[in-house]
């Protein structure tokens, strides 16, 4: 059960994205996909501090939280200024091969290919760049990425939405997401989710219990609703509507 830490409700409400259904059904269950707006979370922040500030006050019995991977990263000094990273001949040529994309520039610029290096080895990121080719040729993607593993798939580079200052920095993937999301569940007593979600669907990277079905709470979060651009939401609810259905739910 959610209890409040605070009596008061800050004055930024949950909101919903205009261009996002406030509720989706899955499976036959029905929730509600609240956005909670933040300050722009930084290095150095404190993350049960911004959810008891601007999430605790709106949480009620049932309610569970996703967060996005990016702002438990920041708060982690995982964020990295471009001009400290300094690319390597290896990383200025890989990254000429991979395919950009409309949500995000991935590994696609010198820097963000630099840290995919560091974080899992020359060796990996060269055995998946064989794969991707392979991949290519026989005309399937994604190869490089499975091979990458998760820590290269969550580098986020900077691109024409990125709210400042990130659009100068790399942001990792956050340290140990089950942990953190565990950690979080037992101070704001509600079920905690961590998420890699963008336009083109997403994932779960961290749950606060094992039992927790991440296909089923990846699919609820499909479309994006919190967007995690200009609207600054890195926070959101999940609450589950019981007994009712309604006409704009989204289909399966």
């Amino acid at each position: 059960m959610c209890e409040n830490f605070q009596t008061n409700v800050p004055d930024t409400p949950i909101t919903v994205h205009p261009q996002k259904d406030l509720r989706i059904e899955v499976d036959g269950q029905v929730f509600e996909r609240w956005a909670v707006k933040t300050h722009v979370v930084q290095n150095g922040d404190d993350l049960e501090e911004i959810i008891s500030t601007y999430a605790a006050p709106h949480l009620q019995s049932g309610d569970m939280l996703f967060l996005s991977e990016k702002m438990v990263a920041c708060t982690q000094g995982r964020a990295i200024p471009l001009k400290d990273i300094r690319p390597c001949r290896l990383a200025r040529f890989l990254c000429r091969f991979v395919r950009k994309t409309s949500y995000g520039i991935g590994l696609a610029m010198p820097e963000t290919m630099e840290m995919a290096i560091r974080e899992c080895g020359r060796l990996r990121i060269l055995l998946a760049a064989c794969a991707g080719l392979m991949g290519k040729l026989s005309g399937r993607r994604g190869w490089f990425y499975i091979v990458a593993g998760r820590k290269a798939a969550a580098i986020d580079g900077p691109c024409a939405f990125t709210l400042p200052p990130y659009n100068e920095y790399v942001v990792l993937a956050p340290h140990h997401p089950d942990a953190v999301a565990k950690k979080l569940s037992d101070s704001f007593h509600c079920p905690v989710l961590i998420v890699d979600i963008n336009d083109l669907g997403g994932e779960i990277l961290g749950t606060s219990s094992p039992s927790m079905d991440r296909t089923f709470y990846a699919s609820l979060l499909r479309d994006n609703p919190l967007e995690q651009s200009s609207e600054c939401t890195p926070i959101g609810i999940l609450r589950p509507v019981q007994g009712e259905a309604s006409p704009s739910v989204a289909d399966q």
